[in-house]
């Protein structure tokens, strides 16, 4: 599969392999209602690199849903890594696993699955909606993404409406949401006319939570 990518300035063939950086430098934004952001720019060192990779080695597939009277097609590429699969990288392995550990003490369980989004260009998407699938529509809980590729703006609002915030993530940007956040916020990636080069989130979650 070929893109059209332009790698970071700081995130250059010269520097180290992909690795990941000190997750203890990540900063919390708390939100009201009971939620909370938690933000650590540039967590995977070396993460172009990372996402040229994904972008040749997952499964990538397309999916198709019912909007109202017709079938639409779903706008991004998706694939899902359920329980006790085996991810498509190490350091995805490895990123998980410190995410666990450190979120144990909040989260109370370890992350278990990964969903993968591509988002091609500005024209992908995803519209506002919650991840309440599953225990999140009762609980509180944890979802941690990180972002590989060109920077988008996930945005963030509370559910029902209201002001939004956005965060700029890309590049092996990490953002994890927290407490109330899937039960009294809303998130999207919306549409861009600007142009927008392709990126690839990952979304780490625990069990029972889609």
């Amino acid at each position: 599969m070929s893109t059209h990518f332009q790698g970071s300035l700081l995130d250059g063939p010269e520097l180290a392999p992909p690795g990941l950086g000190d997750i203890h430098e990540i900063r919390r934004t708390t939100l009201t209602r009971g939620a909370w952001v938690d933000l650590l720019p540039g967590w995977v060192h070396g993460s172009d690199a990372l996402f040229e990779r994904l972008v040749e080695s997952v499964p990538w597939y397309a999916e198709r849903r019912q909007m109202y009277e017709r079938v639409v097609d779903v706008p991004r590429l998706l694939s899902f890594y359920d329980e006790d699969v085996a991810l498509p990288d190490p350091l995805l392995e490895e990123a998980r696993r410190r995410l666990s550990t450190h979120y144990l003490s909040e989260l109370g369980e370890p992350f278990t699955t990964a969903g993968l989004c591509f988002y091609r260009d500005g024209r992908d998407s995803v519209a506002w909606h919650g991840d309440t699938i599953g225990r999140s529509r009762t609980e509180d809980t944890i979802v941690a993404i990180v972002s590989f590729g060109s920077p988008r703006r996930l945005m963030l609002r509370p559910r029902g409406g209201g002001q939004s915030i956005g965060f700029a993530v890309g590049h092996g940007d990490l953002i994890v949401m927290g407490g109330s956040c899937q039960r009294t916020r809303e998130h999207a990636i919306l549409k861009t006319a600007r142009p927008a080069g392709p990126r690839i989130s990952v979304q780490f979650r625990p069990h029972g939570v889609r």
